[in-house]
């Protein structure tokens, strides 16, 4: 035993497991890659349904057999631990293809799912005769009947999915979802009243803790292992073993330990969000332990100070951004996530609880909407490498160190850090331009010495795809648009418009020439609104040293022939963006402008066959040409004639490349695509 003592004290041991579990992780999620046990073209499958999710399409369920699959149905009349066979399609999930936009196939693959399941029949072999299952299925029956049923399941089950979209989304504006991961809390509530209760019966100290490991186990289960619950389980457990048998390990190389053996269960974790944001939040709280005071309103102060600090790298790496109130919203919130624990319980048990913990969800869900008005003090960043996110959490453990030992030159050095990142765009200089996969439409960004052009949002029906195209350009650190540039009126090329003026800064906005339609109507009553400025018909652009040429000047009497039609060189490459222009606009162009060998030519009305003519193709003479056009589209686009007249130009589309950027850095021409 005093050997074992020696190995777990010595710094020398966890420097070792450290770097062995570095080795270890990096095996596992890099170097070695997990293929499915599926064929791909196997049509029938059979499994336990482990997780039932809503959706805006329907229901998706988690299949347990020999590897999970997720299944989309429309309907769904089956419960948790239902056996079922199953009959559909397996589809390889998605990449993003959007520029650092959320990678569904890479999430799915971290949580070892490899193919969705598009059903076309469902049926139901056995009913579920799961122990934990019938609980758990009871409970959310139970649930169903609350006002804050999806909170209430939150809580219980501490899984974020059976929360709205728009108030999660309102609490990671404001970073405090963590505040939502309360496992710890619910661990270390019952570790003292069940013990408390325990002793009372004057039971064996290692009985009493046995029976409660093995319920808090129990609880996991039901929790599927949720990543809070685990975490102090684990801690708990390691903690009593050094007690008990007198190693009296400090509680940071208990620490340790427990990230050990959470990424040997698991090396995949290191992917999850609510793993590194919290392990990553409980290090370095127990770090600086030793720092807080037996005083509750100053600890709730250092707390939300040190959690606010160092959640910064997290938020810039993730979200792009940090929110500087986020301090004091922790401080507002983590007397709330203290007292949901005994409003959830009391709700369970006495019903009647359901409309004053419905007023108090109410009244902080309402607060968080308040709060996500005050925009102004949300800082934009780019985002980083992941070698950059790890110098920076060594960074920020010294940095809050010094601050806790009242080193303010610390906070100074905080800022600077801060500072050259906020602007890193100003020491960068880039220049590029993308093509945005919005499916069936249009949309392109150009950005050039610290200046962003977009040249139409594109719509689709039913669909809000704005939200891609703004957190691709936070990821890039772009905080506001100097230019919308709406080539014309038709829905596919400006249709999210609206919704990016209100949820993004744009300081002017450009039409195309004709009368304005209804949908450019309702915009201009918007732009007035909120006193952007606006123009129609321009013949020129300058942007800084730069200048771009609107070669369509003319009227039509429809909206594809007015469509602005827009030249640019940048570094002498030629770019030319056709909108929804017509053969009737591409002759008008050739007789009136001399253009020939450009670089890059964004192909009029996605590859419809009333563009792009053998005659203009020959003359523009298109080194790369790029087709915004959506998969499996109705219409037809990209038309065969215009693929054949564009038979010499290394051809680009989004339907199958993604997003496509051409980037110019030191007059080096590079091409990235964002493939599905």
């Amino acid at each position: 035993m005093n050997q074992l003592k020696t190995i777990l004290q010595s710094k020398l041991f966890y420097i070792i497991i450290i770097i062995l579990l570095i080795f270890y992780v990096i095996l596992n999620v890099k170097i070695f890659k997990y293929e499915s046990i599926y064929d791909i073209n196997e049509k029938v499958f059979y499994g336990y349904i482990t997780k039932i999710t809503k959706n805006d399409y329907g229901y998706s369920l988690t299949i347990k057999n020999k590897e999970n699959l997720i299944a989309y149905v429309k309907n769904n009349n089956f419960s948790l631990g239902d056996y079922v066979k199953l009959e559909g399609t397996l589809n390889v999930p998605s990449n993003n293809t959007i520029f650092n936009d959320f990678n569904y196939r890479k999430y799915l693959y971290y949580n070892q799912i490899f193919y969705t399941l598009n059903v076309s029949k469902i049926e139901l072999l056995n009913k579920n005769n799961n122990l934990f299952y019938k609980v758990k299925n009871s409970l959310l029956n139970y649930l169903d009947r609350f006002k804050c049923s999806s909170y209430l399941k939150t809580f219980l089950f501490l899984d974020t999915s059976y929360l709205p979209n728009e108030i999660y989304e309102s609490y990671q504006i404001n970073g405090i979802c963590h505040l939502l991961s309360i496992g710890s809390i619910y661990i270390h509530t019952f570790n003292l009243a069940f013990l408390k209760i325990l002793r009372k019966f004057k039971l064996n100290e290692v009985v009493s803790y046995l029976a409660f490991f093995i319920i808090i186990y129990l609880f996991m289960i039901l929790t599927n292992f949720a990543i809070s619950i685990l975490r102090s389980y684990i801690y708990l457990i390691i903690s009593f073993l050094s007690k008990k048998l007198k190693i009296n390990l400090e509680n940071i190389k208990i620490f340790i330990l427990v990230i050990f053996l959470t990424l040997i269960i698991n090396p995949f974790f290191i992917y999850r969000k609510d793993f590194l944001y919290s392990y990553s939040m409980s290090f370095i709280i127990i770090l600086n332990k030793n720092k807080l005071k037996n005083n509750y309103l100053i600890n709730l102060v250092k707390i939300s100070c040190i959690s606010f600090i160092y959640s910064i790298p997290f938020n810039i790496y993730f979200n792009f951004s940090i929110n500087l109130l986020s301090v004091f919203y922790n401080i507002l919130y983590i007397p709330f996530s203290i007292i949901i624990l005994p409003f959830t319980i009391l709700t369970l048990i006495f019903p009647f609880f359901d409309d004053i913990f419905y007023i108090i969800i109410s009244w902080f869900n309402n607060i968080s909407y308040f709060l996500n008005n005050y925009k102004v003090l949300i800082l934009v960043f780019k985002k980083m490498p992941i070698f950059i996110l790890v110098a920076y959490l060594i960074i920020f453990i010294y940095i809050i160190n010094g601050i806790l030992n009242k080193k303010k030159y610390r906070l100074i050095f905080l800022v600077i850090i801060l500072t050259i990142h906020y602007n890193i765009n100003y020491f960068l200089k880039e220049t590029y331009l993308i093509t945005i996969d919005v499916k069936q439409g249009d949309s392109n960004l150009l950005y050039q010495n610290d200046k962003t052009i977009l040249i139409d949002t594109g719509g689709l029906y039913g669909n809000k795809i704005i939200d891609n195209t703004i957190t691709m350009m936070e990821s890039f650190g772009i905080r506001k648009i100097d230019y919308l540039i709406l080539t014309h009126g038709d829905y596919d090329h400006m249709g999210e418009a609206i919704n990016l003026v209100n949820n993004f800064t744009v300081e002017k906005v450009i039409f195309n020439c004709g009368p304005y339609n209804d949908l450019e109507s309702e915009l201009i009553k918007v732009l007035d609104k909120k006193k952007i400025k606006y123009y129609s018909c321009i013949k020129e652009l300058n942007i800084d040293n730069n200048k771009l040429y609107f070669l369509q000047t003319k009227e039509y009497d429809n909206e594809n022939d007015n469509s602005n039609v827009i030249y640019t060189e940048i570094d002498n490459y030629k770019f030319l963006l056709m909108g929804d222009a017509s053969i009737t606009t591409e002759k008008e162009i050739l007789n009136k402008y001399n253009l020939s060998d450009i670089d890059v030519l964004k192909i009029g009305h996605h590859g419809s066959k009333t563009s792009s003519s053998k005659e203009f193709i020959n003359k523009v003479n298109p080194k790369y040409s790029i087709i915004s056009v959506g998969k499996n589209n109705r219409y037809g686009h990209p038309n065969k004639e215009v693929l054949n007249n564009l038979e010499h130009s290394k051809i680009y589309r989004t339907d199958l490349d993604g997003s496509i950027m051409f980037k110019i850095k030191k007059d080096k021409f590079k091409i990235e695509t964002c493939s599905p």
